[in-house]
């Protein structure tokens, strides 16, 4: 998308990779930022990027990466800033904690976190952010490491309008698909929602597949009738022929990650007293797989998880 666009705080960028906002950095290279600063590359833009594992970055300069030794160092240089980060705590640490983004940045920089985050934390980031003119979108992304790396991942995107407008060349360039749901935090609560749902749709079908091959139905002509019937849904299309069925189980997403989604769905419900019995007997269960299926693994491995009676 080419022309100009107003930011709301009052300067004028130009929406395009040769224009003002050109050069993007990336904080966080693990299996999603490396694959997102890579994609930025590609697309015509000047990436910088800075991962606190050592030599991280520096791995990435042969493909065109330019590696930065400190969060300040980052924030100084780019024009907008993706944060790729596993947790909330450490979003806070980033950008709030000493030579931080907000102690560091330029004024007019916009910061786009696609971590899976709080919320509430979210909130807090944005708020402190603004204090210092630096512009906020959470945009939380679903596609996985090959999503990232191809650049057909989904963001959802949280933000004022004028802030979502003035990154959405850069977003386009990591993504196929954005829908901007609301303002800052909605992006987070959207996903959140998500993976619940993800969750719930991995542990219903497990127990669809075990119930299906006692009676001797073959699981996999099982899948495959369900996909073209009403009762499909991300296990069945995705998650079982992609991982499960071929004993893979490399998603690149871990069962400590998935359980950390889970708890922020779990929160969420309980900060609006909802009535989601559903949903929370798939949180009971997903925290209690903890007792049988290690951090590590692969989020998939609920599907081998059996609950006591």
């Amino acid at each position: 998308m080419n022309g100009e666009w107003a930011s709301p705080l009052g300067q004028r960028r130009i929406c395009q990779g040769s224009g003002l906002m050109k050069t993007v950095g990336v904080i966080g290279l693990g299996n999603m930022g490396r694959g997102m600063a890579l994609s930025l590359k590609r697309g015509g833009y000047k990436v910088l990027g800075f991962d606190a594992a050592p030599g991280v970055a520096e791995k990435l300069q042969d493909e065109g990466v330019e590696a930065r030794a400190s969060v300040a160092d980052i924030s100084r240089d780019s024009d907008v800033l993706i944060l790729s980060l596993p947790t909330s705590d450490i979003v806070e640490k980033v950008v709030l904690g000493e030579g931080g983004v907000a102690a560091s940045a330029k004024s007019g920089l916009i910061v786009v976190d696609t971590t899976t985050a709080d919320p509430n934390s979210t909130r807090k980031v944005a708020a402190a952010l603004r204090e210092v003119k630096v512009g906020f979108v959470d945009g939380p992304v679903s596609g996985g490491p090959k999503g990232a790396a191809t650049a057909t991942m989904t963001m959802v995107l949280g933000g004022s309008e004028q802030d979502v407008a003035t990154v959405e060349p850069i977003l386009s360039v990591i993504s196929a698909k954005r829908v901007h749901v609301g303002p800052v935090g909605a992006g987070h609560v959207t996903k959140i929602i998500n993976n619940l749902l993800t969750g719930v749709h991995l542990l219903a079908t497990s127990e669809a597949v075990r119930a299906a091959e006692a009676v001797g139905v073959d699981p996999q002509k099982l899948v495959e009738a369900l996909n073209g019937g009403s009762g499909r849904n991300s296990a069945t299309l995705t998650n079982y022929p992609t991982w499960i069925f071929n004993d893979k189980f490399d998603s690149g997403f871990t069962m400590k990650l998935m359980r950390k989604d889970v708890r922020l769905a779990m929160d969420l419900l309980r900060s609006i007293d909802a009535n989601a019995p559903i949903s929370a007997e798939a949180g009971r269960l997903w925290a209690e797989s903890a007792s049988s299926i290690g951090d590590a693994e692969d989020f998939n491995r609920i599907v081998q998880f059996v609950p006591e009676r």
